[in-house]
């Protein structure tokens, strides 16, 4: 379903605190957008904000950025933004770039609900595809470390495949994250519609390996 305009969608831009234009300026200095020097996580396809404002309120000691390229979704996202939630702050950007964004800045990646792009040859447009994990490693600071949620089963299979060849260990696979009560749940207002109505989950994490290797040997 299309998304309406929003009649007052510049000036929504125009007054936000957590919207920042010209990101790419930022790159290498992303610590200058927030008040304190914290972890960094990102979200990328943010769409209108619900997991990361979440996030960002139950989790004061890590900062947030949410990459969102479409203008009428993120007037929407950016409407629901508490002014004094100082940790948040929200990119329009295409995600295709985002090496363009970050240089060794990142501690942790969420991909909730990405486009699958289910056809062979638009398989690089993927957010797990080999393409976008070669970025990844990129913007990572230390370790690498990706949260995956998905309703699509073969785009979750394509990524278990792609992040396991890429060098990363995967963790909580889930094909029901929903009943999964180990697991923490914080929803996107596009995974409330799933969990409302019974639509299973697909779930898990995934780490480098260099950072596996490194704790065993500790």
């Amino acid at each position: 379903m299309r998304l309406r305009n929003i009649k007052n969608q510049k000036e929504i831009f125009e007054k936000s605190n957590c919207y920042i234009e010209n990101p790419e300026s930022y790159k290498g200095k992303t610590d200058m957008l927030f008040q304190k020097k914290q972890p960094l996580h990102v979200e990328i396809g943010m769409g209108k904000g619900d997991f990361l404002i979440e996030m960002a309120k139950r989790y004061p000691q890590f900062n947030f950025i949410g990459i969102e390229k479409f203008d009428k979704v993120l007037a929407r996202a950016l409407k629901k933004v508490p002014k004094d939630l100082n940790n948040l702050k929200i990119y329009r950007y295409d995600a295709r770039n985002i090496s363009n964004l970050f240089s060794k800045e990142v501690d942790q990646l969420y991909l909730n609900f990405s486009d699958p792009w289910p056809k062979k040859r638009t398989e690089k447009h993927r957010l797990t595809s080999p393409l976008f994990l070669k970025q990844y490693d990129q913007i990572f600071r230390k370790e690498k470390r990706i949260q995956m949620k998905t309703d699509n089963v073969p785009l979750f299979l394509y990524s278990i495949e792609s992040l396991s060849q890429h060098g990363y260990g995967l963790f909580d696979l889930s094909l029901d994250y929903h009943k999964e009560e180990s697991l923490e749940k914080v929803y996107s207002e596009y995974e409330k519609k799933f969990a409302s109505s019974g639509v299973p989950i697909c779930y898990m994490r995934a780490i480098g390996f260099e950072k596996i290797q490194e704790n065993q040997k500790n």
